[in-house]
């Protein structure tokens, strides 16, 4: 859209660096917006190589640093402040992905007919995620009331769960960038020297994960609900049970206490460990 229509001696290096501002003020991330400049770079260089050629010069377009692990993750102070400040009809989406985990297009492309409010759970039938493969989740209280007052403003004949005023929510980048500026939610992007937003909506998506491993569900358990078909996730993105942290610590101390007791030739202290019941076996 915005090159559309755009002559080809118009697109240069500064008209390319507004663009790269505006996509970033979107909460588009550096490696989507990167995406789109290849693209852009490739439709420059066919033009280029026609006889005659359609493109006379090709302008530098500065690509943008990426990083192979996103560390975004929501607080849950900043997704209630986030949800306040956004408009009501995006309040029940963003709900829906804090708790979920579920990929945008997923969420907005949700229908009543996949909705079980009997029994509390939602599906999706093979074909209709990214990875292809079916999924059923349960919802958990809040999102249970929250699908319940949903239900109760249903419009007649729309088939659709989330919308805004009976039309399909598409694109809320301008909505979910006057949020995070209301309430301070921005950092200063070094490449351009503008505010943008400091999360993106798929920081959801790695932020349920994570309360999931948190709260104790299995990783096989929250890869289901929030559809990652790999555990990639866990490794990408440093997400580690406090659990598992807390069991290395008492490995740790398990296995000083022997070298100590081994190294002064006197048995092992293990009276301390054995009244927590935080014994480690071997």
């Amino acid at each position: 859209e915005f090159f559309g229509g755009m002559r080809v001696v118009n697109i240069t290096t500064a008209s390319v660096k507004e663009y790269i501002d505006k996509q970033m003020q979107s909460g588009l991330s550096n490696a989507s917006i990167n995406r789109e400049l290849s693209a852009l770079k490739r439709m420059l260089h066919l033009g280029a190589r026609t006889t005659p050629p359609k493109v006379g010069r090709m302008p530098y377009i500065p690509m943008l640093k990426e990083s192979n692990t996103r560390k975004g993750f929501f607080e849950y102070n900043e997704f209630v402040s986030l949800r306040n400040a956004l408009p009501e009809y995006l309040k029940p989406v963003v709900t829906f992905a804090y708790h979920t985990g579920w990929r945008r297009a997923e969420i907005l492309n949700l229908t009543w007919d996949k909705v079980d409010l009997k029994e509390g759970a939602v599906r999706l039938d093979p074909g209709e995620t990214k990875n292809n493969d079916g999924r059923t989740i349960y919802l958990n209280d809040e999102l249970l009331k929250e699908m319940h007052l949903l239900q109760s403003r249903r419009l007649l004949g729309f088939p659709y769960v989330f919308h805004r005023d009976g039309h399909r929510i598409k694109d809320f980048r301008d909505a979910w960038c006057s949020a995070c500026k209301k309430i301070g939610l921005q950092v200063k992007n070094v490449e351009t020297d503008s505010m943008i937003p400091a999360k993106l909506f798929h920081d959801f998506r790695r932020t349920a994960v994570r309360n999931m491993v948190r709260a104790g569900v299995h990783e096989r358990v929250a890869m289901a609900i929030s559809g990652h078909k790999t555990r990639s996730i866990f490794d990408r993105y440093n997400i580690i049970s406090q659990d598992d942290l807390k069991e290395a610590a008492l490995k740790q101390e398990r296995y000083l206490q022997l070298q100590n007791s081994y190294n002064l030739g006197a048995p092992p202290n293990e009276k301390p460990l054995l009244e927590k019941g935080l014994v480690v076996n071997y």
